[in-house]
């Protein structure tokens, strides 16, 4: 099977295709003035960009991974998400609190997603 590297600079890509599936980088906000659920919506514009450049969406995650830096905010997360994950296809979850690489991001969310068959 081939691999795939896009977007890729010296220390990472931000998307990896390797057979059906699409591997995205942690995607963090562009305006870190936005409060938690406008940085939310953020990333996940950002996400459904680099999908469609993969060749996928939105419709075929596979799974997630979402780094929050208050938990307290998590139902502001929560809302941006359930507005934007496709109805009766959400995919696996994990979500935690953590410190982020800067300390205005409130957000990070990494995805797996599988190609659509042809």
């Amino acid at each position: 099977m081939s691999l795939t590297h896009h977007d890729s600079n010296a220390r990472m890509s931000q998307i990896a295709i390797h057979g059906g599936t699409v591997y995205l980088a942690g995607q963090v906000p562009s305006d870190a003035s936005a409060d938690m659920r406008g940085q939310t919506e953020q990333v996940l514009t950002r996400i459904d960009d680099l999908l469609e450049r993969a060749g996928t969406s939105r419709a075929y995650l596979v799974s997630a991974q979402i780094w929050v830096n208050d938990m307290a905010e998590f139902d502001d997360m929560n809302a941006a998400w359930d507005a934007w994950v496709t109805p009766g296809r959400p995919p696996v979850r994990a979500a935690v609190e953590a410190q982020l690489a800067k300390p205005e991001w409130k957000v990070e969310i990494m995805v797996v997603a599988a190609l659509p068959e042809e």
